[in-house]
């Protein structure tokens, strides 16, 4: 008799949620200016009408490290 091993933690990877995982944010990236895998904070750029721009900038020199443009949810409509 065969059983699938069901991991410590629990998890099958699995989901009946099908926007599980759709969006992250970066913790920790590397930064070419102090050459390794830094904390990093981030800071909004822009509104764009397809999202939110935002710059990640490592916590230790202030260096740009990556940016991420957070769709929105609902279009937005224009009031003219």
């Amino acid at each position: 008799m065969k059983r699938n091993p069901i991991p410590i933690d629990g998890f099958r990877g699995e989901s009946t949620d099908p926007d599980v995982y759709k969006e992250f944010d970066a913790t920790e990236l590397y930064c070419p200016k102090c050459k390794q895998s830094v904390p990093v904070r981030k800071r909004l750029l822009l509104v764009l009408p397809e999202g939110d721009k935002y710059e990640y900038l490592c916590a230790y020199c202030s260096e740009s490290v990556g940016t991420k443009i957070d769709k929105q949810q609902m279009p937005l409509t224009l009031i003219s």
